[in-house]
């Protein structure tokens, strides 16, 4: 416990304030949530029946399944192998293949998508969808395990090799062990993320809840059995979690000692350098050289050559492109806004309640957005008319979506912000506000920085909640992207894509710049 805590109980105060605002920003979370499930309830037993048990559901349930398994264990191999010999070995250009394993994570699936529909036919289905989901979602394992393996006392493997063991057993027995509670939660980011794809699944004709769900709704504006559907995919995410849960346990994985931190001895790869190159040249090639190089072709491409003829406005790129902006910026200003009260009640002030609140914002993260996006647009018919077809609907949807990935950020942020130097403003003579504003939010501000630029690249490549939520003529970047690939209009579609990811990696890189930045500053700040 804190100095700060230990000072609150001493003297009983609670922060109200903050609790107050903290649990405002938990329910506005809940809310589409509870509405799901309050919906589904609605439902009759036998109607409920009727609608689960139709062969098609026990078809989307499969097909569902079946894609989350297999991304979730490609995405695991991939990420961890090349986390290995990025980290582990002398690979030629090691912090070049560092770099390229993490730049996909700019380009969302639906545009990965896009560039191999417009490539082939043939990469539709089941095999389309893994492989797009492979090669977008990688980065998520890539990122926990690597970091891991920077981390991990290299003692350990050091000790293991000493005692006869070999490159491969040192990794199956020692090294694995250590890296489990990163490679499940990379995992675990991987299955949640197939579980709620839409983009790609749609343009690639793979059906699952997710693209039923919004064909439901589309088709009958049945928003009970879209939220009866909709709460069966909740179920899984949960699931999902438990499951996580369950299997990562209740071992610590902690260094016992500090010690001097130093890096691990690479191991020399002699001829095997090259099947590894090879391989990380592939993976490169299917998640960087593949799409940019198809935007690049149907940029170039006259419209009279294209699958389907389309001419591009210029009004309409230049529109898309700034509503893309504006609600991103926008978006990440409120999301970063709202995760301020929570963040800096768990910096300073933690406590049982202060994580369940915690807890309860975490829940977002397993929900697929199209399920935040419809129960939004049900309580705006019923309840909230005003709002309806506005941005700032939409805006509130990408908040509540994306609030838990601010909530990381802002509460590390705050963490590094030592406390002792708000407790030596408050000593002299500033108010609590005083101090939050002129010492508390500088010291944190790269951090805060960092969280706005991970939400405004989620928002800016956003699309379940964009389609359902946005006002009547209102075009984003990735919406355009996914209408004109719809409809076979490649050509169309690849200025919006190009400027989509221009977009995500000046962000990316935004966001990088921001946490280098934010290390630096917080270098003697405690840190969690």
């Amino acid at each position: 416990m804190d100095a700060d805590t230990l000072r609150l109980a001493a003297s009983g105060r609670r922060p109200w304030g903050l609790l107050a605002g903290a649990a405002a920003v938990a329910a506005l979370v809940l809310l589409p949530l509870a509405f799901t499930l309050w919906q589904a309830l609605t439902y009759g037993g036998q109607e409920a029946a009727d609608l689960l048990l139709r062969p098609i559901v026990a078809r989307l349930a499969g097909n569902t399944l079946l894609i989350v398994v297999a991304s979730t264990l490609s995405c695991a191999l991939a990420g961890t192998a090349s986390a290995w010999f990025v980290e582990r070995t002398r690979l030629p250009g090691h912090k070049l293949w560092a770099l390229l394993c993490v730049v996909p994570l700019a380009i969302p699936p639906f545009i990965t998508s896009f560039a191999w529909v417009s490539i082939s036919a043939d990469l539709q289905g089941f095999w389309g969808a893994w492989l797009v989901l492979t090669t977008a979602y990688t980065p998520l394992v890539y990122l926990p395990v690597s970091a891991m393996l920077r981390n991990m006392d290299p003692a350990l493997e050091e000790t293991a090799r000493a005692l006869g063991l070999g490159p491969w057993a040192c990794f199956g027995r020692v090294a694995l062990p250590q890296l489990k509670p990163a490679l499940l939660g990379g995992m675990l980011l991987v299955a949640l993320s197939s579980l709620s794809e839409f983009g790609a699944f749609m343009l690639l004709h793979f059906h699952t809840f997710t693209t039923e769900i919004y064909a439901e709704y589309r088709a009958s504006f049945d928003s009970a059995g879209a939220s009866l559907l909709a709460s069966v995919l909740m179920l899984l995410g949960v699931v999902c979690l438990l499951a996580e849960l369950r299997v990562r346990g209740d071992a610590r994985y902690q260094r016992l000692d500090r010690g001097a931190r130093r890096a691990a001895q690479r191991i020399e790869l002699s001829w095997k350098r090259w099947p590894v190159l090879a391989g990380l040249l592939l993976q490169t090639a299917a998640t960087l050289l593949v799409p940019i190089a198809t935007i690049l072709y149907w940029t170039l491409q006259p419209g009279a050559d294209a699958v389907t003829p389309a001419e591009v406005s210029p009004q309409l790129l230049l529109s898309a492109t700034l509503s893309s902006l504006e609600l991103g910026l926008s978006g990440a200003a409120l999301t970063t806004l709202l995760a301020l009260p929570l963040g800096y009640l768990l910096a300073r002030h933690p406590g049982r309640l202060a994580h369940l609140l915690e807890r309860v914002v975490y829940l977002a993260q397993g929900v697929p957005g199209i399920v935040i996006a419809l129960a939004l647009v049900n309580l705006a018919i019923q309840w909230l008319r005003p709002l309806y077809q506005s941005a700032l609907m939409l805006v509130l949807a990408y908040a509540v979506m994306f609030l838990p990935l601010a909530l990381v950020s802002v509460r590390s942020a705050l963490l590094q912000a030592e406390s002792q130097l708000e407790e030596l403003a408050r000593s002299l003579g500033l108010n609590w506000w005083q101090a939050l504003w002129r010492v508390v939010l500088p010291l944190a501000g790269p951090g805060l920085g960092a969280a706005a630029s991970l939400v405004f690249i989620s928002i800016v490549t956003e699309l379940t909640a964009t389609l359902l939520l946005s006002p009547i003529g209102t075009e984003t970047l990735a919406t355009q992207v996914w209408a004109d690939t719809a409809a076979l209009a490649f050509a169309a579609a690849a200025p919006y894509a190009a400027i989509l990811i221009a977009l995500s990696l000046c962000s990316t890189w935004l966001l990088m710049s921001l946490l280098g930045r934010g290390a630096v500053l917080g270098g003697g700040a405690h840190h969690e």
